[in-house]
C-alpha cells in the first residue's frame, strides 16, 4: 500500500513538471543527466565519471554538478570541490561522492549545491565550463537537460516496487522517453530486452570491474599474490557486491566489514578495523574509492590501506562515444 502511494506521488510530480516546462530552468551549456530509477548501488557516480572523462577527451571542459548528499557542512550557495587547477574542498564540505569524482577527474570541475542551476551558472560564467554532467540527475526535474542517460538493471524488472517496500524511486514507466538506457549486464541482448520492457528506444550495456589495487595514500599500484589475506571494508549501498567483486578478481578475503552507505568513520572504527586485520593475520585492508575519502582524514594508519579502483565500460564503446558526441553537438545547436 505505501509503495503504491509513493509511486503515485512520484508520477504526479513528474507529470506536474511535464505540463509546466516554463518552470524548468535551462543552462546555457548542454546538460547531460546520469541517473537511475533505483536508489543506491546502481553505478550512477562511476558512469558520470566515465561520461565526464569522455567529454574531456573530446576537448570539452565538463563541470560535474552534484547535490552533495550527506555533507557534514552544507552551504546555501555553491561549493567548488575542484576547479581546473586543484581540489578546493574536503569531504565535510563536498560529500564523499563529489570528492571521489574530484579526485578521479583532474581535468574537470566538480561543484556541489542543492540548487544545481546555480552551480551550473557558476561553472559557466566563472569557471568557463562548456558542458555539464548531472550526477544522479534523473529525479532533479527543476533543471532542463539535453541528454537523459538512465541506468537500469534486471533487478529493476524483477522487483519494480517503489519506496518504501521496494528499491525504486519512481515507477518503471518514468523511463519512457529517456534518450538512452545503460543496462548493467554482461550480455548485450539482455540490455536490449530490459530497455524494451521499460519503453526505451536506445540501449547500451555497461559492466563494472575492479582494477589493480592502489595504495590509499601514495596511489602506487599494489600487486598482491592471490594467497595474500585481506580484510575488506565497505560503507556503500551494496557492500556485498564489492566483497563478491574482490573474490571474483582473485583476492583472498579473510574477513569483511560492512557499514551503511555514506557512513562517516570514527577513530574507533579505524582501530576496530586494525584489530580485525591483526586477528585474521591480514597485512592489507582493502576499501572502495568512495570509502577512501571518508577514511583518509584518519591517516596515518597502523595497517596497509589499499583502494580498489572501479572501471566502468559501456558497450559497444565506439557507438556510445559517437552517439554521446552527436547528442552534445545537437544540444549546442539548440542552445545557440
Amino acid at each position: 500500500m505505501l509503495s503504491r502511494i509513493y509511486g503515485s506521488a512520484a508520477r504526479r510530480r513528474r507529470r506536474w513538471y511535464a505540463l509546466r516546462p516554463a518552470v524548468r530552468r535551462r543552462l546555457d551549456r548542454p546538460v547531460i543527466s546520469v541517473g537511475a530509477l533505483a536508489a543506491g548501488g546502481s553505478g550512477k557516480t562511476p558512469v558520470a565519471a566515465l561520461v565526464a572523462g569522455l567529454l574531456t577527451a573530446a576537448g570539452e571542459r565538463p563541470a560535474v554538478l552534484s547535490r552533495g548528499y550527506a555533507r557534514r557542512r552544507p552551504h546555501d550557495g555553491v561549493v567548488v570541490v575542484r576547479d581546473w587547477q586543484a581540489l578546493r574542498a574536503g569531504v565535510d564540505e563536498a560529500g564523499d561522492e563529489p570528492l571521489m569524482l574530484a579526485r578521479a577527474l583532474p581535468a574537470a570541475a566538480v561543484l556541489v549545491s542543492e540548487d544545481r542551476y546555480l552551480a551550473g551558472r557558476f561553472a559557466e560564467t566563472i569557471l568557463g565550463a562548456t558542458v555539464h554532467v548531472l550526477d544522479d540527475g534523473f529525479q532533479h526535474l527543476p533543471l532542463q537537460r539535453d541528454v537523459d542517460l538512465l541506468l537500469l538493471s534486471e533487478r529493476d524488472l524483477e522487483d519494480p516496487r517503489t519506496f518504501p517496500g521496494g528499491r525504486l524511486r519512481e515507477p518503471l514507466e518514468a523511463s519512457r522517453g529517456v534518450d538512452a538506457a545503460l543496462v548493467e549486464t554482461p550480455h548485450p541482448a539482455t540490455a536490449r530486452d530490459v530497455a524494451d520492457c521499460c519503453g526505451v528506444e536506445r540501449a547500451f550495456h555497461f559492466t563494472r570491474s575492479i582494477l589493480a589495487l592502489r595504495d590509499a595514500v601514495s596511489g602506487a599500484r599494489a600487486d598482491l599474490s592471490p594467497a595474500t589475506p585481506i580484510v575488506a571494508v565497505a560503507g556503500i549501498a551494496r557492500p556485498q557486491a564489492f566483497f563478491d567483486g574482490l573474490r571474483r578478481a582473485g583476492y583472498a578475503l579473510a574477513a569483511a566489514a560492512a557499514f551503511r552507505d555514506h557512513y562517516r568513520y570514527t577513530a574507533g572504527d579505524v582501530a576496530r578495523i586494525g584489530r580485525l586485520a591483526v586477528e585474521h593475520r591480514a597485512e592489507h585492508v582493502v576499501t572502495t574509492e568512495k570509502d577512501l575519502v571518508r577514511l583518509l582524514p584518519h591517516a596515518p594508519f597502523r595497517f596497509s590501506l589499499l583502494a580498489a579502483p572501479l572501471q566502468v565500460d559501456v558497450e559497444p564503446a565506439a557507438a556510445f562515444h559517437a552517439w554521446l558526441a552527436e547528442q552534445v553537438s545537437r544540444a549546442r545547436e539548440r542552445t545557440r
